[in-house]
């Protein structure tokens, strides 16, 4: 099949190919003749409930400082595309969450992947927390006395902003820690939502597994090797990304979490690991595909884009068996 696919990702000439998963899904769009049309968050509108965006028509390759050509824009209806791939980095804000409501206008009809809905209601350190049996414990307050009772039972804990991103903002606090009271009061200051507060697991300097799963299945993995010094694995913060397979605890958690990601139409997830604790599911934007694949893994922009294919046929034969 041949479909015309929009990009809603952040500019395009910005990002870093060698790590970006939007980069390896349009790559793979284009080797199977997709059309491909590229469009910033901004530039989406609505009027009497008809949702456009100003796209421009893009062509990419695979060769650092000269990886896309960029086309003359035109304002297009999103519900005469076929895919929208729903690939702007956070921050989970306002203008993100916005986002979503204009793309949830037209999916199903047109396919919006992650399903818009679904993502503005599983953030990846609320959606977690589901699946509690699976994570270490967390807490997830603003109130100091229940972080201090919390801090009393579990020992070291790890604080992070419930809505952060990329490592930013992940601080490690030990069970006397003379700071804490500084630190308490720079993100009371700093961030307006709850924090996320879990016990504090030290094999993460062994590494935090980047699980992807594709429409529920999982379908690979990097570990990512935190810097020396450091506690975040995130390779934006010094993480080192080494080869692995899963363990029989990490295919429990992805079998334990498939079929509700399934039932909400996240197609493409990542998660992470630490230790056989699950401690987020990501389906704002995730990555890790271009260094799976680097790794000696599978392609996964071709499972992504088999899985996505299939979603498209079957509400095609859906439609024609409703008009029949």
């Amino acid at each position: 099949m041949s479909l015309t696919v929009a990009v809603q990702m952040d500019p395009i000439e910005r990002i870093n190919i060698t790590g970006d998963s939007t980069f390896a899904l349009m790559l793979e769009a284009q080797e199977r003749g997709h059309a491909l049309l590229y469009y910033r968050p901004e530039k989406l509108s609505m009027r009497d409930g008809r949702v456009t965006a100003e796209m421009h028509p893009v062509r990419v390759r695979d060769v650092a400082g000269d990886h896309a050509t960029v086309g003359e824009p035109t304002r297009v209806d999103l519900a005469t595309v076929d895919v929208v791939l729903l690939r702007q980095d956070p921050p989970f804000d306002m203008a993100y969450i916005s986002t979503t409501h204009l793309l949830e206008r037209v999916h199903p009809h047109t396919l919006v992947v992650n399903d818009p809905a679904q993502v503005r209601n599983a953030p990846e350190k609320l959606f977690v927390t589901q699946f509690p049996e699976l994570m270490p414990p967390t807490l997830i307050t603003r109130d100091k006395a229940e972080i201090e009772a919390f801090r009393d039972e579990v020992g070291e804990i790890v604080m992070k902003p419930l809505y952060g991103h990329g490592g930013a903002a992940v601080l490690r606090v030990t069970k006397n820690d003379p700071n804490f009271g500084s630190i308490y009061d720079l993100f009371s200051v700093t961030f307006r939502e709850p924090w996320v507060v879990q016990r504090f697991l030290p094999e993460v300097k062994q590494g935090d597994k980047r699980i992807i799963l594709v429409d529920g299945e999982a379908a690979g993995a990097i570990n990512r090797v935190p810097a020396e010094n450091d506690i975040r694995s995130n390779m934006v913060r010094g993480g080192a990304a080494r080869p692995t397979d899963l363990t029989a605890r990490e295919l429990e958690i992805c079998g334990a979490i498939g079929p509700a990601l399934r039932e909400r139409g996240l197609i493409f997830v990542g998660i992470d690991v630490i230790d056989g604790y699950l401690t987020e599911i990501n389906v704002t934007s995730p990555t890790g595909i271009r260094a799976i694949k680097r790794l000696g893994g599978p392609d996964l922009a071709v499972s992504i884009w088999d899985a996505i294919e299939r979603k498209v046929k079957a509400r095609g034969t859906e439609r024609r068996r409703q008009s029949a």
